[in-house]
């Protein structure tokens, strides 16, 4: 799918930010970062011609029918905020909140998307996604648990048992990945053989140009080259780094706030 963006308007800018995994490690911290994002959005705001939120914003996300999760009303509150304002606002889906499904886009009005978007802007291309199952790694998320968690079947098992008991153990499998993904990524920091992503957007590269490739997902704050003409963006996470990126019409810069950023940790 192709997300047609006119030319940007002056002074505006186009923000990207992944990874926020509210709800980790425990609520206390999690409401705390909670609020430094909520100051992130209200300092892009007036400058945003676009804000896009790009997966695992939630370290567990389940939508039973009538029922979301305890807590994040804060955040929820700002994004109903910026909709109101007119401001446009698109949420990927991650691994950690893949069972997101209609409770953005029907109660706040919120475009969602599961799989990765082209970006026309101007002239310019940009690939953009969270980067969960990309390239040619992590084989048992690929072909297990990503179809295990899309199954329909499987969501509706799921959605029978009571969150008492679903939530507990979500939360633990959450945590557990998290630091096993943590702890592989600084082992292979930056190097092309292991670094799945940036792999797949040479790949990709071969078979059509993007100017520039954003992903989340890698929790490493990341600026790679992809062939002579285009770059790979990760957004890094907000658990450590505060980082983000944004647009102005010509070029993708990462930032961090209220924090130096380190792109080599």
């Amino acid at each position: 799918m192709i997300l047609n963006l006119s030319a940007l308007p002056e002074g505006k800018k186009i923000y990207f930010a992944s990874d926020f995994h509210l709800g980790a490690p425990n609520a206390h911290i999690s409401l705390e970062r909670e609020r430094r994002i909520i100051r992130w959005l209200d300092s892009v705001c007036d400058t945003a011609a676009h804000i896009f939120l790009v997966g695992d914003l939630f370290d567990f996300w389940y939508e039973y029918n009538y029922v979301i999760p305890k807590g994040f009303i804060r955040f929820q509150g700002k994004l109903a905020q910026l909709v109101d304002r007119q401001i446009p606002l698109s949420i990927f889906t991650g691994n950690h909140d893949i069972w997101a499904f209609r409770y953005f886009t029907e109660e706040l009005g919120i475009a969602l998307y599961r799989k990765p978007q082209i970006l026309q802007i101007g002239s310019q291309k940009i690939l953009l996604g969270h980067g969960d199952g990309l390239g040619r790694g992590d084989y048992f998320y690929k072909y297990f648990l990503k179809n295990l968690f899309e199954n329909p079947i499987a969501q509706f098992l799921f959605s029978q048992i009571h969150p008492s008991f679903t939530f507990p153990f979500a939360l633990l499998w959450a945590k557990y990945r998290k630091k096993k993904d943590r702890r592989k990524g600084e082992e292979h920091l930056k190097s092309r053989e292991n670094e799945w992503i940036w792999q797949y957007c040479e790949e990709r590269e071969t078979k059509e140009h993007f100017d520039f490739y954003v992903f989340g997902h890698r929790h490493l704050p990341l600026d790679l080259p992809v062939g002579e003409q285009s770059r790979y963006i990760n957004l890094g996470e907000w658990l450590t780094y505060n980082t983000y990126a944004e647009y102005d019409g010509k070029t993708i810069t990462l930032k961090a706030f209220e924090k130096d950023l380190v792109l080599n940790p």
